[in-house]
């Protein structure tokens, strides 16, 4: 029996959360084309009862922090290098490698590195090759695994190659759960996500979600939950004409919601105005960046 500690680290929009879900074959982790998606280190179960427990952890984007909210998400990462059994250090095979080595040598891990080079649909052979040959004289690179998360290819051999890693050990978490993290965590992730579809570039990064009410009652699930802003402006964007838009979250939101806990839901979503809350210490607390 093998189990351990699988955690994915790379820079922002490298693909983390994509392969997270890849692996896990549910969605984990939400997923959008802008940076700064994942704030929190999100845990996720692979369970082979009897052969493996892995334990991964999808990891916000590595930055330099500009606000509290910023550091919350560093402290994540760096709770994730803390306890990795094995890290995978992704890299868009499309990105400035040079860039993604100065992030990885920063992170003075001490446990074995697999660098796994992402979105090899997108890239030409020559800059594959390229790739292969740079991190192939890297200290940390133990192995080299190229993929497509999008495309699920190439996953079996990323697996494969964890397992060469990973320690002989009991389970830490019972083979019949998917993360450790609360359904609400999800609930709130998922609104958020929708956020990210429908607001252009500003919006998203000034937005939280906390989920108030989650009662399951005899037909559906009763949640509601609000979405906070920084100023009267983004409630009137994110409330839109005659709450047109706000609408739009909530259905697709909803949607999604019951495809991952497989019951009809009734969703009451309202939209709150906090200045300045990525600064706030309190209230990033209350909002679940702990």
């Amino acid at each position: 029996m093998r189990s351990g500690f699988v955690n994915i680290f790379g820079k922002p929009n490298a693909g983390k959360s994509t392969l997270l879900n890849a692996l896990i074959g549910e969605k984990m982790a939400i997923v959008s084309h802008k940076v700064q998606t994942t704030r929190h280190r999100i845990k996720a179960f692979l369970n082979k009862p009897g052969e493996y427990q892995v334990i991964f952890s999808d990891t916000p984007g590595i930055i330099d922090p500009r606000y509290k909210l910023h550091e919350k998400m560093m402290a994540s990462v760096k709770s994730a290098l803390e306890d990795a059994d094995v890290a995978l250090l992704i890299v868009d095979a499309n990105e400035n490698l040079e860039e993604c080595d100065a992030i990885f040598q920063g992170l003075h891990l001490k446990v074995p590195c697999i660098v796994v080079l992402n979105k090899i649909d997108e890239a030409g052979n020559g800059k594959i090759k390229l790739a292969e040959a740079f991190f192939a004289e890297r200290a940390y690179c133990k192995q080299l695994v190229k993929i497509s998360a999008l495309q699920n290819v190439h996953l079996d051999k990323l697996l494969a190659a964890i397992m060469e890693f990973l320690p002989e050990g009991n389970p830490f978490y019972s083979e019949e759960d998917l993360s450790d993290l609360p359904t609400k965590f999800f609930v709130s992730e998922m609104i958020r996500e929708k956020i990210y579809e429908l607001f252009g570039d500003e919006i998203p990064y000034h937005t939280a979600v906390m989920v108030n009410e989650f009662k399951e009652k005899q037909s559906l699930v009763k949640i509601q939950a609000d979405i906070i802003v920084n100023r009267e402006t983004q409630k009137a964007i994110i409330i839109g004409d005659k709450g047109s838009m706000i609408r739009q979250v909530g259905m697709m939101a909803r949607k999604d919601i019951e495809a991952f806990i497989q019951q009809k839901v009734f969703l009451e979503l309202f939209v709150k105005v906090r200045p300045k809350w990525r600064d706030n210490e309190l209230q990033l607390k209350e909002y679940g960046y702990k």
